[in-house]
């Protein structure tokens, strides 16, 4: 029967027993190193634990506490001795003070790197940066640089990163984002006018990105005139009317305009129509109708500009001394806003929630809601 070469090299090793018990009433899976023990098989014996010999030496147990001292104790110089040498270094390059300094000289950082390297062999990296007060990135950064180039604090290594903007080339970008004279320009247009004149030559992607990182704000509030903050206020009933129309658009795709005449003091409306066309005759036939109960007392009536207010139709109303028009934003600096949040209250609480299907319809529904509000 043939031999397997590879079943004959395999050779089962045999251990001293005592050996064995020593490492599995310690638990300490790390002594005789010189036996050169395969760790799976101390695991094995420390996780078994000791067996039932019986035997004649008595001093067994003796030597074991002595060994696991021993072992413990030259761990512990170990751990003691790789601390010290950090503590030796950081005091050495801080000039004996407390805290870790900059470090800008590549000697001082390669004798910081031989340190760490040694402390790893009994401390884990964490432990060893922990000591130092040395972040993880900062230490893989230096470990970087001391394999492409120096490791000293000059300008920048050739071997990262060429097209990175200098500092002075981010100041630049700055002034020129938050200038007071360069707002009215865009951010692709300072940054087009940078290349121009040589300052920055990057890429407008570059300089949102700087904005949003940064947080830099361009200044262009904007100023605007300061708008009355309360509107006309009358102190009697036909002081002051509103005049305006309102587009309502129907489900076919018509549209409806409704023309109303609303007093300023009662808020109540006094005339309104329906119709399907932006007719003059619907606002001359709305403030003919209210200036019916009209007394002789003038009355302002306020209204927009618009081609449906201003024509040879509803002029003449304004001839006599009943009605006086005044032009919103333009014979005052008040807007029509009256009538205008009445159309809106019309619109989206009452007619918006129905089936606008006609001008009848549309009709109908603005007679109820006139008819509540009135009541």
């Amino acid at each position: 029967m043939p031999v397997d070469p590879v079943k004959m090299a395999i050779v089962k090793r045999a251990y001293d027993t005592r050996v064995r018990e020593i490492i599995a009433r310690t638990g300490n899976a790390n002594l005789f190193p010189e036996l050169d023990i395969p760790r799976g098989k101390r695991a094995t014996w420390v996780r078994r634990g000791p067996r039932d010999i019986v035997g004649l030496d008595e001093e067994l147990n003796e030597q074991a506490t002595l060994l696991d001292r021993l072992a413990k104790l030259e761990h512990r110089v170990r751990v003691l001795t790789a601390l010290l040498r950090l503590v030796l270094t950081m005091l050495r390059l801080s000039g004996f003070r407390v805290h870790m300094p900059r470090v800008p000289e590549g000697e001082d950082k390669q004798a910081l790197l031989f340190a760490v390297a040694k402390a790893r062999s009994v401390l884990p990296l964490a432990a060893v940066l922990k000591v130092l007060h040395v972040s993880a990135s900062r230490y893989h950064a230096w470990v970087r640089s001391a394999s492409e180039c120096a490791l000293d604090d000059r300008s920048s290594c050739p071997q990262a990163m060429p097209q990175r903007l200098t500092g002075a080339e981010v100041l630049s970008i700055k002034a020129l984002v938050l200038s007071t004279a360069h707002r009215h320009m865009s951010i692709r247009a300072l940054a087009l006018h940078a290349q121009r004149v040589g300052d920055v030559l990057a890429h407008p992607v570059t300089w949102y990105k700087l904005i949003r990182e940064r947080g830099w704000t361009r200044p262009r509030t904007r100023e605007y005139p300061q708008k009355p903050k309360i509107g006309i206020r009358t102190v009697r009933p036909n002081e002051a009317w509103h005049v305006d129309t309102t587009i309502i658009k129907l489900l076919d795709g018509t549209k409806a305009y409704l023309h109303a005449v609303i007093d300023n003091y009662s808020r109540k409306i006094l005339a309104w129509t329906v119709s399907d066309t932006m007719s003059p005759s619907s606002t001359y036939r709305v403030l003919a109708e209210a200036a019916k109960q009209l007394p002789s007392v003038g009355t302002n009536v306020i209204m927009d500009s618009g081609s449906e207010n201003l024509n040879r139709i509803v002029d003449p109303l304004f001839d006599g001394e009943k009605l006086k028009r005044i032009l919103a934003l333009v014979d005052v600096s008040y807007s029509n806003s009256m009538i205008e949040a009445w159309w809106r209250s019309l619109r989206h609480q009452w007619l918006y929630l129905h089936h606008l299907d006609t001008l009848a319809t549309v009709r109908r529904l603005t007679a109820f809601y006139v008819h509540e509000l009135s009541g």
